[in-house]
C-alpha cells in the first residue's frame, strides 16, 4: 500500500461495514442473529478506535471483519426469515449424498 492510502482504505471499508452493520440492525440481527451482529459491532468500534490512533492498516482489518459478520447476520436472518436453516439443509445434502448421516 502507497503511504497515505492508508487512511482511504479505512474510510472505504469502514464505510462498507456501517452500512451492512446498518442493514443487519433493520433486519433484527440483534435478536435473531445476536453473536454475529455484535461481533462485527464490536469489530467495528474497534476499527474506530485503531484509526483515531492512525493505525490504519489495522483499522481496516477490523472494518473487513466487522463486514464479514455483519453479512453472516444478515445471511443469518434471511435464512430465518425464509423458514430454511442452511446446516440443516447442508446436512440432508450430506445425508443424500453419502447415504448416511454426518
Amino acid at each position: 500500500m502507497l503511504p497515505g492510502c492508508g487512511s482511504v482504505y479505512y474510510a472505504i471499508n469502514v464505510n462498507a461495514a456501517e452500512a451492512k452493520l446498518e442493514q443487519a440492525r433493520e433486519m433484527g440481527a440483534e435478536k435473531a442473529a445476536p453473536y454475529e451482529y455484535y461481533y462485527a459491532k464490536e469489530h467495528l468500534h474497534e476499527a474506530r478506535v485503531h484509526a483515531s490512533e492512525a493505525s490504519y492498516g489495522d483499522a481496516a482489518n477490523m472494518a473487513e471483519t466487522a463486514e464479514t459478520y455483519a453479512q453472516k447476520a444478515i445471511d443469518k436472518v434471511s435464512s430465518t426469515k425464509r423458514g430454511t436453516d442452511e446446516p440443516d439443509r447442508d446436512k440432508e445434502k450430506d445425508k443424500e449424498e453419502s447415504g448416511w448421516e454426518k
